[in-house]
Parts: C-alpha cells; sequence; structure tokens
C-alpha cells in the first residue's frame, strides 16, 4: 500500500505539529548602517526601508527593534572623511567606537556585533591596506590594522567581533590580539565562506564601498568553488572562530548545508543587500505575495542549517511572527 502523507496536511493543527523548521525573532541580527552627524535618516533608494542614520536615529532605532523582540545588531560606520587606511576605523573618536559607546550607554542590553573591515572607511573601497605593484589588498598589512580595529571595538564595548574582509590568517590574528588585550571573552563571528557576488550591488549603495578601481574577485570566493568553501569554513575554525558564516546566503544554501554537516560551530547566514532587493521589487510590482515569499526564505535558510540569520527583513518577519 502506497504511504498517504496527504494524513498529516489536511488539518492545520496536525501541519504545526508536524512541522520540521521553525523561525523564531531570536534567529536574527538587523544590519545599522551609522554616520556622522545629527537628526539624519536618509532612505537607500535601491534598498526600501534601510536607511543611513545618525547615532540620535540609531538610538530610536534601537527601541522600536526591542519592541519587536530584535536584541542583536550588526553595525556598520560611514565616516565623512576616508582616506588610504581606513584611519577613523582605527580611532577610539571614531563614527563606528562612539556608536558603540552610545547604543551601550542607552541600550545596555543590546548585543552589539560589529563589522571589521575597511571598504567604508577607505577612499578606494578595497578592504584594507593597497598592495600597489599587484593591485590587491596587502593581506599581511591588512592583519595589522585589523587587530588595531579589533581592540577598538572591544574597548568601546562591543559584543562580538565580525571580521568580513576574507583576509586569510584573520581569525587567528584576532583571536590573539583580543586575548593579549584581557577580551577574551569576545567571540568572533567569521565570515569564514564569503564570495565574490553580484548579490552586494546594493549594499556598496548604503554603506558607499565601491571600489575605486577593480573589484574583490582577488580575496573574496570564487562562487563556482565549493570545495574551497568548506575549506575556508573550516581553516576559521581551526584559527578559533566561535560562529561560521555563509555569505550571500540565498544562492549558496547548498554551501551552508555542507559545512552545518562538517563542524559543530553555530552557523550564520548573511540575507544579503541584493536578495533584499529582488523581493521588495517584485512585491512592490505584485509578481509575488512578498510576506509569503520573504517568510518562505526564512524557512530555507534555517532548513539548510542556518542558526543565525542576518538580514534586512528581520523587523518585517519579526512583525509577521507576532500576528
Amino acid at each position: 500500500m502506497f504511504q498517504r502523507f496527504r494524513r498529516t496536511r489536511l488539518n492545520k493543527h496536525l501541519r504545526s505539529l508536524v512541522r520540521e523548521t521553525h523561525v523564531h525573532v531570536e534567529d536574527f541580527i538587523y544590519p545599522l548602517f551609522i554616520r556622522p552627524g545629527v537628526e539624519i535618516k536618509t532612505e537607500v533608494s535601491s534598498m526600501p526601508g534601510v536607511f543611513q542614520m545618525s547615532i540620535d536615529e540609531i538610538l530610536k532605532e534601537c527601541v522600536i527593534l526591542k519592541e519587536l523582540g530584535i536584541y542583536s545588531i550588526l553595525l556598520f560606520g560611514i565616516p565623512d572623511v576616508k582616506d588610504s587606511i581606513g584611519s577613523d576605523s582605527l580611532c577610539e573618536h571614531g563614527i563606528i567606537a562612539a556608536s558603540i559607546r552610545e547604543i551601550k550607554k542607552h541600550h545596555p542590553d543590546m548585543f552589539i556585533v560589529t563589522d571589521l573591515c575597511f571598504c567604508e572607511y577607505t577612499d578606494h573601497g578595497h578592504c584594507g591596506i593597497i598592495d600597489e605593484e599587484n593591485e590587491t589588498v596587502h593581506n599581511d598589512a591588512t592583519l595589522k590594522i585589523s587587530a588595531q580595529q579589533a581592540i577598538v571595538h572591544a574597548k568601546a564595548g562591543a559584543d562580538m567581533i565580525a571580521p568580513s574582509g576574507m583576509m586569510d590568517g584573520i581569525i587567528e590574528t584576532l583571536r590573539e590580539a583580543l586575548d593579549a588585550e584581557g577580551f577574551e571573552n569576545v567571540p568572533i563571528m567569521a565570515y569564514s565562506t564569503k564570495f565574490s557576488s553580484g548579490y552586494y550591488g546594493p549594499f556598496r549603495d548604503v554603506a558607499e564601498s565601491t571600489p575605486s578601481f577593480g573589484d574583490r574577485t582577488s580575496y573574496q570566493m570564487d562562487p563556482a568553488n565549493r570545495r574551497e568553501a568548506i575549506s575556508e569554513s573550516l581553516s576559521d575554525e581551526a584559527q578559533g572562530a566561535d560562529i561560521l558564516m555563509v555569505k550571500p546566503a540565498l544562492a549558496y544554501l547548498d554551501i551552508v548545508r555542507e559545512i552545518k554537516d562538517a563542524t559543530t560551530l553555530p552557523m550564520a547566514v548573511y540575507n544579503v543587500s541584493g536578495e533584499y532587493a529582488m523581493l521588495k521589487l517584485a512585491g512592490r510590482n505584485n509578481l509575488i505575495d512578498y510576506d509569503r515569499v520573504m517568510m518562505e526564505t526564512m524557512v530555507a535558510f534555517k532548513r539548510a542549517g542556518a542558526d543565525i540569520i542576518i538580514s534586512y527583513h528581520a523587523k518585517e518577519v519579526a512583525k509577521l511572527l507576532q500576528k
């Protein structure tokens, strides 16, 4: 006799009882983009609902997030003045350090994750110090200033550091630097498998981080490489990462599952700007049931193995989960 799978689908309560994958508001980290000034809240045209904000507006945003049950945020700083090495990110008076202190002062219960990179802070838009001979980022020179940036974040009060530049050896470098300064309990969420992807386009509008020359293919991963992707994450685990990540998420769920099966560490995915913008555009043009497709996408991330979802959709998901 054939099995009647529909027996467990006919009643909505039974469907809920046998549902295998669940999305919770606690799964989410919400990205925020901070720039100097007062009363600044500028919507990004390519990312409807996403804003560049001054610190005073960020503090208001934290109130809204907590009302929705979102207590984890990922901070990106956008300084007014940029230079070749991203000096603003290396200074305790820079935009990111000042933001961390203010958020912790007014919202000590917020869990602050900081994006550790240089593309938002450099005048060339790349993720570290330029190796002019090879027209790419100098790996080891960037490791040194990355350690300096991590200490700035930790001293300001960051709860977790998330290095996104894809420099070889970054996790070991940051772990040693943090431990040496007494921050051994500050965890590191590695952008352990980050692809050189076309899905990042709108992010460069909000973070103002478009490279002034070339691209990032010499240090971010080739989207075609599966085995290398797994090796990247396992290498970061061996160096001391506390959480692994795959970025982007939607086109790389096979990689998420394979890494998840190869490690016991928590797994994060970054639901990136291009993925967000596509759903927004399709929803605004009535091509899809926006809420349904958004939630289906979140379930897909969890089903593939994600424990943590970094997403610009987080507030909308939280509102739906409250219903």
